[in-house]
């Protein structure tokens, strides 16, 4: 059965049994927002129970917290959200139906995969038994054609994504001929940003409001109480704090059933450490993380890491941990070395000191963190592909 196939049973299997409805449904339902049925509740808060237990309970310098959805505008502006989280989008002129330019030019890139792969599988059945894999791809006419062309888009796209070169990005899409999957047509208009938060006003009266931003990730609450969270708890770096809760990004590009929503729950821990000490902890969380994801039974087969071809400006190093679904290997985790950058930020709008004091060293610093965020109803492909912030969902 193709792939695509399996994937609509999965989505109507998830109506008819009660896991996954469309939200407004008798309204004609409204873009990327979904209700989950009495299975799929269940569902979703086993998940959050058996990831907190496991990331809280099991660990004892980790503790939860919980913080609003409305938080002050200003710790957006800090995080660098309101300037800088934008999506590359472009439109098709025929069937008036927009994209976002990086997915396009990944989804390309995956295709060049899948040809190398299906060289592969050929030549094995060929073969059989005397099948030399590793010889095979590595004197192939076919195969090595396509790794060619694959490695060179892959160098040029990542070439455009640091440099943050839209004109290029829709050269790209021009040069390699990718069409429109509704039209087929290539008339594509300019590559150009688009901010993904939702925003409203608070207050009283028109003249005395405040416009806030539903929050786009759940870390930031996270980062304003962490010194509350280390006072009182009485902490000692290395800590971390975890969340559960709703986030929210105006997805233009909502695909893809409950992977990528515009209401959505992430699960995330933040961990406080010492600077200079962050790339030993990166790689400690790599590990920890994959193999509670592979502990889940689907498969070791099924999971790989993708590091991030363009990183965060906040990050110095970031991967994601990617799944094997139906439309092809896409992240439910990702895990980032912030630097200080966040903290660093917030003492800077905020004008206050929110600096740790080692007793053992009798120095004060800002920590460097390390983030493990992931969500139980969708995913953010993005991280390096949403202007490098983390979507974890």
């Amino acid at each position: 059965m193709a792939q695509e196939d399996v994937f609509k049973k999965i989505v109507a299997h998830c109506k008819e049994y009660g896991f996954v409805f469309p939200s407004s449904e008798i309204y004609d339902g409204l873009g990327a927002v979904y209700d989950y049925g009495q299975l799929g509740v269940e569902m979703k808060n086993n998940i959050k129970t058996y990831w907190w237990q496991s990331m809280v309970l099991l660990h004892d310098n980790i503790v939860g917290i919980d913080s609003a959805i409305f938080m002050h505008p200003t710790i957006w502006k800090a995080s660098g959200h309101v300037d800088a989280f934008n999506d590359p989008l472009i439109d098709n002129r025929d069937s008036k139906k927009r994209y976002r330019a990086d997915v396009l030019i990944e989804d390309q890139i995956a295709k060049y995969d899948e040809k190398i792969e299906k060289e592969v599988a050929k030549a094995a059945k060929r073969f059989g038994d005397s099948f030399d894999e590793a010889k095979y791809r590595a004197t192939s006419a076919n195969v090595l054609e396509h790794v060619a062309k694959r490695d060179a888009l892959h160098e040029r796209y990542k070439k455009a994504m640091n440099d943050g070169n839209l004109d290029e990005l829709k050269q790209i899409i021009l040069d390699e001929g990718i069409v429109c999957p509704i039209s087929g047509t290539r008339n594509w208009t300019d590559v150009r940003q688009f901010n993904l938060m939702f925003s409203t006003e608070m207050g009283s009266t028109a003249d005395g409001s405040m416009k806030i931003y539903l929050r786009p990730e759940t870390a930031q609450g996270i980062f304003v109480n962490y010194l509350n969270v280390q006072k009182t708890g009485r902490m000692k770096i290395p800590f971390g704090i975890a969340q559960i809760g709703k986030a929210f990004r105006n997805e233009i590009v909502a695909r893809q059933f409950i992977f990528r929503m515009r209401e959505f729950e992430q699960m995330e821990m933040q961990f406080f450490i010492k600077p200079g000490t962050e790339l030993d902890w990166f790689a400690k969380w790599k590990e920890t993380r994959m193999k509670w994801h592979q502990a889940l039974g689907f498969g070791a087969d099924h999971y790989r890491f993708h590091d991030h071809d363009k990183l965060a400006h906040y990050a110095n190093a970031a991967t994601d941990i990617e799944f094997l679904m139906p439309f092809g290997f896409k992240e439910v985790e990702g895990i980032h070395s912030r630097t200080n950058f966040d903290l660093s930020q917030h003492e800077k709008y905020s004008g206050k000191s929110i600096k740790y004091f080692d007793p053992e060293t009798n120095e004060s610093y800002t920590p460097f963190v390390i983030e493990t965020p992931r969500s139980p109803a969708s995913a953010r492909t993005s991280g390096s592909r949403q202007a490098g912030y983390p979507a974890s969902r």
